[in-house]
């Protein structure tokens, strides 16, 4: 089966959003996904052990933010993996589940999981994601830094 090279409706449509989507300034996930977690740690909503998860997430926005500045000086872009693709989209729904609170849980409720529950547990999953990631950049960044050091 031969597939068209004519856009399908909904390409037609979206296309110019994401376009211009990947063009905004990368920062603003990370306000929104920082600023959504600090609220949701500050009223509770996540709390006792999956703070670590939170603050796992930010430790490593910080981080590769601060990695991809200091490799952009040297002219060096760090590609954006599937993996972290994922791992944003895993902390964008976990937020919103989280952020639904009650009326969440009344729409979402599966016996024992409800809408507060599954968000934390895709806040622990993109946590993980979130430390593999980190790990596979910092590992990339460092890399490239030895092998510019070793050329001079």
């Amino acid at each position: 089966m031969e597939h068209s090279k004519t856009p399908t409706l909904s390409q037609q449509a979206l296309g110019p959003l994401l376009q211009s989507r990947s063009k905004t300034n990368p920062i603003a996930d990370k306000i929104i996904v920082a600023t959504a977690l600090i609220l949701l740690v500050m009223d509770g909503t996540i709390g006792h052990y999956e703070v670590i998860a939170a603050i796992i997430i930010l430790t490593r926005e910080i981080l590769i933010s601060g990695l991809r500045e200091f490799l952009a000086k040297g002219k060096i872009k760090l590609p954006v993996s599937n993996l972290a693709k994922l791992k944003t989209v895993l902390q964008m729904v976990s937020i919103a589940l989280l952020l639904s609170g009650d009326t969440g849980n009344k729409i979402i409720n599966f016996q024992d999981y409800n809408a507060q529950t599954i968000g934390i547990i895709f806040l622990w999953l993109s946590a993980a994601l979130t430390l593999f990631t980190g790990y596979d950049y910092m590992r990339k960044g460092i890399d490239h830094a030895i092998s510019e050091d070793n050329k001079d």
